[in-house]
């Protein structure tokens, strides 16, 4: 088993809209990089398990975790000219950007906020990409470990 590390916008869509969806499942759609792309398409599994974590807000932090239910398939929005992630340059025969489906499992029992995960930084979290000075990408890996403890956090 896989784990990541989803980030979003809450105002955008958040672990809410997720858990209102029809079977609390929702294509996770959007990611317009490479490397975010070749980790949907390539890495991720059904079955894998997912931090989601709430990007500019008041307080930035995991707020739930999600399971992914469908492997990366390609991304309908980038062929349709009147979708916001529309890409010219690629074509159903050749696409660019991929998707996963995800489902809601569970809220996390409180907010985890980046400032609490930053203290950890130099030591349990050294080598979680969402710690990284400049790193912006919205899918990232997990490590066991990691998922462990930042599970634990929870209870604290």
């Amino acid at each position: 088993m896989g784990y990541w590390l989803l980030k979003s916008e809450p105002d955008v869509f958040g672990i809410d809209h997720l858990k209102d969806r029809p079977d609390q499942t929702e294509p996770w759609d959007g990611v317009r990089n490479y490397q975010a792309r070749n980790m949907l398409r390539d890495q991720m599994r059904a079955g894998d398990l997912a931090f989601l974590y709430h990007s500019s807000c008041a307080v930035p932090g995991i707020v739930g975790i999600v399971q992914i239910v469908r492997e990366g398939y390609p991304d309908v929005s980038q062929f349709d000219p009147d979708a916001r992630y529309y890409d010219p340059k690629s074509s159903p025969a050749n696409p660019r950007w991929y998707r996963v489906d995800v489902r809601y499992k569970r809220h996390t029992k409180r907010v985890l906020p980046l400032a609490e995960l930053r203290t950890y930084a130099d030591g349990p979290l050294a080598e979680l990409p969402l710690l990284r000075k400049g790193n912006r990408l919205s899918v990232m890996p997990v490590t066991p470990g990691q998922w462990e403890f930042i599970l634990a956090l929870e209870n604290r």
